[in-house]
């Protein structure tokens, strides 16, 4: 985990009680749940088998664990889980190698966050090498930690990776809001207690208390954000 600690007086923006805001990265900040499926789709073509596209919604948003271990078992293809998780983390690389999109409002939304000094934190169920050639991209002074999936004992939809984003800011969970592209990691959210902002990127995801949903991060921006913690009071 990559961390870097900001001095408590510049923890909370003047008058607001946002205190930091955690993002997911595969879909919600970068255009990639595709890369994902593209990735298992293949990797299975070369072991003889053919994924179901209704299995999509199944391994979307997951940690690498769940989503491989599914497919093996859906498929039984023989290989064993740490193989195949090789053989996507390679996959993804080569794919985020030639293109990388980013998800509209993605830059402007962490340009305003960088520029208001709310600490930000990259929380992914992605491995560590996936997070770190992504935030080649991104930008890493636009985050104060990042937290990957396998430097977690129990990642999404655990609430797990989340708490350790809020206690690595020195942040309230309550006072931290959210922003996530699926279930999973929403229900990670919300079990850490933490408002969130969900932007479905593949399933539909259904507001909810503590829940807005939104089409596009285009209509995130820090008035929006603070103004979610001025209706918990």
């Amino acid at each position: 985990m990559t961390t870097t600690v900001p001095a408590l007086g510049t923890r909370t923006a003047e008058g607001s009680a946002l205190q930091a805001v955690l993002l997911d990265m595969d879909g919600t900040l970068v255009d990639t749940e595709g890369f994902w499926w593209d990735v298992e789709v293949e990797v299975f073509a070369a072991l003889g088998h053919a994924l179901d596209d209704s299995w999509r919604h199944v391994v979307v948003g997951g940690p690498m664990t769940r989503s491989a271990g599914f497919l093996i078992e859906a498929t039984g293809a023989d290989i064993t889980l740490a193989e195949l998780s090789v053989l996507l983390n390679d996959g993804f690389e080569d794919r985020i190698g030639r293109a990388l999109p980013l998800m509209p409002g993605a830059a402007r939304l962490l340009a305003e966050l960088a520029a208001h000094r709310i600490p930000t934190a990259l929380v992914s169920a992605s491995h560590r090498r996936i997070i770190d050639r992504v935030l080649g991209l991104l930008g890493p002074q636009h985050f104060s930690l990042t937290v990957a999936g396998d430097e977690v004992e129990r990642t999404k939809p655990f609430p797990d990776p989340y708490l350790i984003a809020a206690a690595g800011l020195g942040a309230e969970p309550v006072r931290c809001a959210v922003i996530e592209d699926t279930a999973t990691g929403v229900a990670a959210a919300e079990a850490a207690g933490c408002q969130v902002v969900a932007v479905p990127s593949v399933a539909p995801i259904a507001p909810a208390a503590r829940r807005t949903v939104v089409r596009s991060l285009e209509e995130v921006d820090l008035p929006f954000l603070r103004g979610l913690m001025t209706e918990m009071r």
